[in-house]
């Protein structure tokens, strides 16, 4: 039988791959040790080159619908993995079949959630989780994607000021629609509940989450939250013509939530007196396009939001208001970002990326600066966290950034 590769940007280094070996004998001339979730394939990281993949081995068709369903999420501009092809035709050296192998791109500084409780996550920072994990199903509701296996294991997280971001790395059971009923929301919150549920439990036995720890009430915030969210992005709003202002604010709202609105239906009466409003599109990545567009600088939202407060309080502090805002960006960037990204040590940028590591300077900061009883130089806090606290921290990148 041939082997046969499906992918959307050829790597000839894939050819060098051991294909005729089962995955779970491949060995550490290709496989990184890198931390994953639980799966129920048989799943590894290799590493080629520059760039570095998971492979899972599952069936031929599972593994072309997954494929294709990924780079439709893609398209979208969901948060998930990327799909990098399938490999079929895979047959041992005794010529017996072996299964077919999914490949996705690594998503960088992303770990599991047991991965991030091993690194000294606790209870205290299970709710930035579980927020993470709500605006992720809710954006992929807004789309009409039916996930059907909602779990903290499906997902990798990113860290994201302080919070987190969540990636939907396991699609299998997922389906896009052309529309999604109430019934298979719900059904998806149920199962996000029960599973939740499930996976704290399982930390607790394990030692990794305080036993103390209200599992099962963290496990039913999971549709309050998801609830309060889902109406806020698409409730309809009713309000008299004198109140158009309301109009404003509503984006407002939605803008400090990190979402855009790229369509709003408004409605009046046939008198003009009431005005009905409804979000129709909207996006999250209002200040990560922001920050981009003023910088070029890429970053998970909430790193975007503390960037963009950063040149804002560089703007006050210069009384730069009247000038040019992306000249003032620049001069920001020239004068902060880029000396005080310089200052971490070439062996630790596998740490944490760079707008994290500036957010958590700037957390150091208000420490010492309390400590100090005035406001410490960034520069100064940035070489006191580099010899502190940034040594005792983990690697969550695999690869080191390019210099």
């Amino acid at each position: 039988m041939a082997l046969h590769f499906v992918a959307n940007r050829p790597d000839p280094a894939l050819l060098s791959l051991p294909w005729s070996t089962p995955l779970e004998d491949w060995t550490d001339d290709y496989v990184v040790p890198l931390p994953r979730g639980l799966s129920r394939h048989v799943v590894r990281i290799v590493r080629l080159g520059p760039r570095t993949y998971a492979v899972k081995e599952t069936v031929d068709e599972i593994a072309f619908r997954e494929y294709r369903l990924l780079r439709d999420l893609q398209r979208l501009g969901l948060p998930a993995v990327v799909s990098q092809g399938v490999v079929t035709g895979r047959v041992d050296a005794a010529g017996e079949e072996l299964p077919a192998a999914l490949l996705t791109e690594h998503l960088q500084f992303s770990l599991p959630y047991r991965s991030l409780f091993a690194h000294g996550l606790d209870a205290d920072n299970v709710p930035s989780l579980i927020d993470a994990l709500v605006v992720l199903l809710v954006r992929l509701h807004l789309e009409n994607f039916f996930w059907g296996d909602v779990s903290l294991s499906n997902v990798l997280f990113r860290r994201n000021a302080g919070g987190f971001a969540a990636y939907l790395v396991d699609a299998e059971t997922g389906e896009l629609r052309s529309s999604l009923s109430p019934q298979m929301r719900e059904y998806d919150l149920t199962i996000a509940t029960e599973n939740v549920f499930a996976e704290l439990l399982d930390l607790q036995a394990s030692g990794s989450l305080d036993e103390h720890a209200h599992a099962l009430e963290i496990a039913r915030s999971i549709s309050e939250r998801y609830d309060a969210l889902w109406a806020e992005l698409t409730d309809v709003e009713e309000f008299s013509a004198e109140e158009m202002w309301r109009i404003e604010q509503r984006i407002e709202r939605l803008n400090e939530l990190g979402f855009d609105v790229d369509e709003l239906d408004i409605v009046t009466d046939l008198g003009g007196d009431q005005v009905r409003i409804q979000p129709k599109v909207v996006e999250l990545g209002h200040h990560c396009r922001e920050l981009q567009a003023l910088t070029g600088i890429n970053a998970e939202d909430g790193q975007a939001r503390r960037l963009l407060n950063d040149i804002a309080s560089f703007t006050a502090h210069y009384d730069l208001g009247r000038e040019d805002k992306t000249l003032v960006a620049n001069r920001w960037l020239t004068r902060i970002w880029e000396p005080l990204v310089a200052m971490i040590p070439a062996d630790q940028r596998g740490k944490l990326p760079p707008a994290e590591f500036f957010h958590e300077v700037l957390v150091h900061r208000w420490y010492l600066s309390e400590r100090a009883g005035h406001e410490v130089n960034i520069f100064d806090t940035a070489r006191d966290y580099i010899a502190n606290v940034l040594p005792s921290r983990p690697d969550e990148a695999l690869t080191t950034p390019p210099s």
